[in-house]
């Protein structure tokens, strides 16, 4: 069986959990040895057997985003002659597949990493190139012969957003974790000279800079933590001007009111934030829409404990309980069902996360019990093997 993987991001152009997700699978599908899997990746050359890559067409030059995405996807599409199944990841590459599919008279298969109707604060990234993506996503889903939800509540997101799909064509599939490349490494000496101490307690973050990660809430939450805890950011790529306008603006306040504040905005290659998380106290996932959430086992597989959202799918990865499963806390919020999941009491959410980093951070010792059950649970549960075993099973029944 020949399988043509389909996306916007591929190593080493990778800025998101999507584009992870995308490399791991791919990874674990070809160690298999029992199918082809070919990639068609948006970027520049990569030299890997097997993989394509595809400029944005010259002549879109300048034209909006939405429609360069397009005409990437065109060339994707002829590019699939001879797939027996194609398999696309994110709306950027959803119209690939669905072309592909009419083109070539082959299935094919979307995997729910996120879904445009929940996230339209990209309205202001994209002008009117939010309802193309739109557009191109519903058409996508509505006509694949299957959908892979990356958690149970993905899979109700993508119900209730695309009501006219079968449910029966809705597959439920968690995203893995590397827990070879994800491992707790001590590394004090690199851990410093990225300005981290690491004998102090400090809380990680790490994502883009998007509404949907709540990095705006968690700035504010940590104007409550003690003063001795260190805040790291690891955080880049804005959507837009205005958002890092107010990180720079809320990152500037906490600086002139505590020492230790981080923030490295590039991305760092992975032995860094494994190092970071290594020595990070708390990891923290303030996001407010998360179909899963791969930082937070990224997180958990390096032993770190963990303090989230309660929404989306992270309360399939992140057990709060009162027993030795427990791998970190889970902060309750109510969120506005526009699709924005903005909270409905921002000061309550902003209070109540600060609370949760405080009494992971006031007992250390609870803390790293917490880390290595998430461990535990990242080894256990989530590996790319069993992924990419129930990824198949998919593309078998179209």
């Amino acid at each position: 069986m020949r399988v043509d993987v389909l996306t916007k991001e591929y190593p080493p152009e990778v800025y998101g959990g999507a584009g992870v997700h995308v490399a791991e699978l791919v990874r674990a599908l070809r160690a298999r040895g029992d199918l082809d899997a070919r990639v068609h990746a948006f970027g520049a050359p990569r030299d890997e057997p097997g993989t394509s890559s595809y400029a944005e067409p010259p002549e879109l030059a300048g034209a909006n985003p939405a429609l360069r995405t397009l005409g990437v996807d065109l060339a994707i599409a002829d590019a699939c002659a001879g797939a027996d199944v194609v398999h696309s990841h994110t709306w950027y590459a959803n119209m690939a597949g669905h072309l592909a599919s009419l083109l070539h008279g082959v299935p094919h298969v979307v995997t729910a990493h996120s879904l445009e109707p929940l996230r339209p604060w990209k309205a202001e990234q994209l002008g009117g190139g939010y309802a193309v993506s739109g557009w191109a996503e519903r058409t996508a889903y509505e006509s694949a012969a299957a959908v892979i939800a990356v958690s149970a509540a993905m899979r109700r997101d993508v119900l209730a957003s695309y009501p006219s799909i079968d449910p029966d064509r809705v597959h439920v599939v968690h995203n893995g974790i590397d827990t070879d490349d994800w491992s707790p490494r001590a590394d004090p000496d690199r851990v410093r000279e990225l300005g981290v101490d690491p004998d102090r307690p400090s809380v990680v973050f790490v994502g883009r800079i998007t509404r949907q990660k709540g990095l705006p809430l968690f700035l504010r939450a940590c104007a409550l933590l003690p003063p001795e805890v260190q805040v790291v950011l690891c955080a880049g790529a804005p959507d837009t001007a205005e958002i890092m306008a107010e990180v720079e603006g809320l990152v500037g306040d906490l600086r002139a009111t505590r020492t230790g504040v981080v923030w490295i905005a590039e991305m760092l290659p992975r032995p860094d934030v494994v190092a970071l998380l290594s020595a990070a106290t708390v990891f923290a996932c303030p996001s407010i829409y998360e179909p899963l959430g791969i930082v937070n086992l990224e997180a958990m597989a390096c032993e770190t404990a963990v303090v989230a959202t309660a929404t989306g799918g992270i309360p399939e990865v992140v057990v709060d309980s009162s027993d030795d499963l427990a791998t970190g806390r889970l902060v309750p919020i109510e969120q506005a069902t526009d699709g924005t999941g903005t909270p409905l009491d921002p000061e309550r959410y902003v209070a109540d996360f600060a609370a949760a980093l405080t009494e992971t951070l006031a007992d250390p010792e609870r803390a790293a019990a917490w880390g290595r059950a998430g461990r535990r649970r990242a080894v256990e549960q989530f590996s790319w093997d069993a992924v990419a075993e129930r990824t198949v099973e998919v593309y078998r029944s179209v």
